[in-house]
């Protein structure tokens, strides 16, 4: 453990200099606040690899963009690629818990449209809602991860997914889903990722889109071109 211990008083003249206190050197305000620093770090981390890339974006820019000097981040994380695989694994966090939550708020009457409504419109809501950056660094920084961060990373990307699987075969046993729903679900989840390609919420300015909808719009959509009406 270690005591922050008071500088002594200058010594008196004539008297011995007091002897330098041995030990660990006391922590700096950012290792006093480990933790809020440490997701300060991985939030604006996700807000610059999304918007930068992983390559365009040095260590020095995302310690500037939550101010702490340049070699701060090192404290926290061993080096960019461990900031990267943080920043995805809570992308993975937040949006299984936000999936595990809006499952559990369907009334037990609810079917497996209503099921699958809730799983793409929470699914859009990580993409492109509030605090979105994770998920999409994840999808389009993958590659930069090593072998064992992304075993990490899948693990929770498994979890997630697993919950989509019955809904897609009750969906395709009453021929509300056509083709096989193994394939149909990566097909699906293809076309909803690629949305933040090209989204623009209805008050943005953005170009990128033509026609700006709120994400309940986009669900809506997504449904119809995805799912036949129940016979």
């Amino acid at each position: 453990m270690n005591l922050d211990i008071p500088e002594p008083l200058a010594p008196e003249a004539g008297s011995e200099a007091p002897r330098r206190s041995r030990g660990r050197p006391r922590k700096t305000a950012d290792e006093r606040d480990g933790g809020n620093r440490r997701q300060e770090l991985i939030t604006g981390a996700a807000r610059l690899f999304r918007t930068q890339g992983f390559a365009g974006t040095s260590t020095r820019d995302i310690a500037t963009a939550v101010g702490m000097r340049s070699g701060s981040p090192f404290y926290h994380f061993e080096s960019k690629e461990a900031l990267l695989a943080a920043v995805m694994l809570e992308g993975m966090k937040g949006a299984l818990q936000r999936q595990n939550a809006a499952l559990a708020g369907l009334p037990p009457t609810a079917d497996v449209r209503e099921r699958m409504r809730v799983l793409v419109r929470n699914h859009f809501d990580a993409l492109l809602g509030p605090d979105s950056d994770f998920i999409p660094v994840m999808l389009y920084e993958w590659r930069s991860l090593d072998a064992t961060q992304r075993s990490e990373v899948n693990r929770l990307k498994g979890e997630y997914e697993a919950a989509w699987v019955p809904v897609f075969k009750a969906l395709h046993a009453t021929h509300q889903l056509a083709g096989d729903p193994v394939l149909a679900r990566l097909m699906i989840f293809g076309a909803l990722n690629w949305s933040v390609q090209w989204y623009a919420p209805p008050s943005g300015r953005s170009a990128k889109t033509r026609a700006r909808a709120s994400l309940d719009d986009l669900t809506t959509s997504a449904l119809q071109l995805f799912l036949k009406e129940p016979a």
